[in-house]
């Protein structure tokens, strides 16, 4: 999809899929611990599927759709559906422990451990100032920790799971974004894309049998609108990469930290503590100066 250099309208988008993504969290925190999270992940992933068929067949006109699954490297694609699978797992486990805005701030961890990976995976040398960026990005990590009380114990183990697996989230996010730069090497992006959609809902409906609960109509409702709002979100997000560059939208993407402590405040009464807050900034800091660094390094190398 070619840049558009329309930078209101990605700015506009990228708002949009902020809000969209975040209602989604919000909705499937709403569902409680009821419903599994692996029928959870079908609903987003299944409802998902038509969508991002439209997209490829927007951006391949008159070409049929099933021809963007021709590829050479179906392992590679196994592989990275595998690790964006384990980060939605986790995404949704920990949304069913930790308030929004804390989830929200430790799912945004992942271009702090994209910088930590690339060390062993791409073989990049990280110097000084990304590496203080990392460790500034783990204290803020600790701080919202130690605000959930995550390092004590008895009912602050709940929190401890949370926090674990909001930062597993970030992991496995990494993993994907690593492997998804790898697959762009000789992979169409709508190829990337299709087999992510079709595998994601394979591998939540291989687990689905053993886990299903019949939910309530309220509650089909929840899960239908979760995947409807997920795949709105997605198509806004990828247009909004498609209307500039990612400089110009990065800091923007954080907005998603102001959605969470809204629909938070609003659906379920939290307000941030001063830990949360301060966590955050740390988070939001070390991620836009390393994508700053990561800038220069590349206006280096041309």
């Amino acid at each position: 999809m070619p840049l558009r250099h329309d930078i209101r309208r990605g700015v506009l988008l990228m708002l949009g899929a902020c809000a969209l993504f975040t209602l989604m969290s919000a909705l499937i925190k709403a569902l409680g611990d009821r419903i599994p999270v692996a029928e959870i992940m079908f609903f987003r992933s299944a409802l998902a599927v038509p969508v991002v068929l439209l997209v490829v067949a927007r951006a391949r006109p008159g070409r049929p759709v099933w021809q963007a699954l021709r590829t050479s490297r179906f392992p590679a694609h196994l592989v990275r559906a595998g690790t964006g699978t384990s980060a939605q797992a986790c995404s949704f486990y920990a949304l069913a422990l930790l308030p929004l805005a804390e989830h929200t701030a430790l799912t945004n961890t992942t271009p702090i451990f994209i910088t930590l990976l690339s060390i062993p995976f791409l073989g990049e040398k990280v110097g000084i100032h990304r590496a203080g960026a990392v460790l500034l990005g783990f204290l803020g990590i600790v701080v919202i920790a130690l605000g959930q009380g995550a390092f004590g114990g008895g009912l602050q183990g709940v929190a401890q799971i949370g926090v674990a697996a909001a930062v597993a989230q970030g992991v496995f996010s990494a993993c994907t974004t690593l492997l998804v730069r790898n697959l762009s090497a000789t992979e169409a992006s709508t190829t990337i894309t299709l087999w992510q959609s079709l595998l994601m809902t394979a591998f939540a409906g291989v687990v689905l049998p053993f886990v299903w609960v019949t939910p309530a109509w309220w509650e089909l409702g929840v899960l239908i609108l979760v995947g409807l709002l997920g795949g709105a979100a997605q198509v806004m997000l990828t247009e909004a990469w498609a209307s500039a560059e990612v400089s110009a939208l990065a800091p923007y993407s954080y907005s998603s930290l102001l959605w969470a402590i809204l629909f938070g405040w609003i659906a379920f009464g939290d307000v941030p503590g001063f830990a949360t807050i301060a966590g955050a900034l740390l988070i939001v800091i070390a991620s836009l100066y390393i994508l700053h660094r990561e800038l220069m390094r590349r206006r280096r190398g041309q």
